[in-house]
């Protein structure tokens, strides 16, 4: 099958191209590896695509002692080949060299995997955990942040509002131990389940995160908490036992 006729738009400017996405039939198009086959499926058909990743403003990278700020058309690859700075001992780096396959790191992104918002994509639930913001720029030319928790208000769904464009992501540097596990059929697959865990070693507090779960990612303080909201969760009994499994090997992995 082939998409629908389609407008291709490669703007010059983040004015540009807000103005071309508060068009209610517009899309943003960054890497293209997830928008792609859904408009080739024809799940998405939309009149305008507004190519994102000729703009400059777009793939810049940041770093200080408090967080690193990739921007929103930096590549998988580029996280995964240590290209960028990492939070911690290749904390993105290992998170980034697991999704999908070669080709499509190469090309996908990271901003365009948030706004893609799959249930069963890396970074959603990843950067949740890892407390990271989300830089929004409106279509006034001032930005928002909003942090991931909320960015993601459900399946294929975010915060982002007409004429948005998500500039870049701010992930906290503080010293944290981490754990990170999915489960998938087979390497390069989405996730079946999957959950992250980032610790505070002085105070102990928790931040576990569950994936897959066909909604935004869940967000809990503690294995207690999220025992309780799994069990909460309407999930059958056997992606309940998967979730499960996949946050009890998180919480290994991050030493607790």
């Amino acid at each position: 099958m082939k998409p629908v006729s389609f407008e291709l738009l490669h703007p010059t400017s983040l004015a540009d191209a807000s103005r071309a996405l508060l068009r209610p039939d517009a899309r943003a198009l960054a890497g293209g590896q997830s928008l792609g086959p859904m408009l080739n499926l024809r799940l998405a058909a939309p009149a305008l695509l507004v190519s994102l990743g000729r703009l400059p403003e777009l793939g810049g990278v940041a770093e200080d002692a408090d967080a690193v700020t990739l921007g929103a058309c930096v590549t998988h690859a580029a996280i995964a080949d240590g290209r960028t700075p990492d939070v911690g001992d290749r904390i993105l780096a290992g998170i980034a060299e697991r999704i999908a396959y070669r080709a499509v790191r190469n090309r996908g992104t990271i901003g365009g995997s948030l706004c893609h918002a799959d249930p069963a994509a890396d970074w959603p639930c990843t950067l949740t955990a890892l407390g990271a913001i989300a830089i929004v720029r409106r279509p006034d030319g001032e930005t928002r942040d909003i942090p991931v928790a909320e960015f993601i208000t459900g399946a294929f769904r975010t915060a982002l509002g007409p004429g948005e464009v998500l500039l870049a992501v701010r992930i906290p540097r503080t010293a944290m131990r981490w754990g990170y596990f999915k489960a998938c059929r087979k390497p390069g697959e989405f996730a079946h389940a999957m959950a992250a865990v980032r610790i505070d070693p002085a105070g102990g507090g928790q931040r576990i995160v569950i994936g897959a779960t066909g909604t935004r990612p869940l967000l809990f303080g503690s294995e207690a908490e999220a025992v309780a909201g799994l069990r909460d969760s309407g999930l059958d009994p056997i992606a309940l036992h998967m979730q499960m499994v996949a946050m009890r090997r998180a919480l290994d992995r991050a030493g607790s």
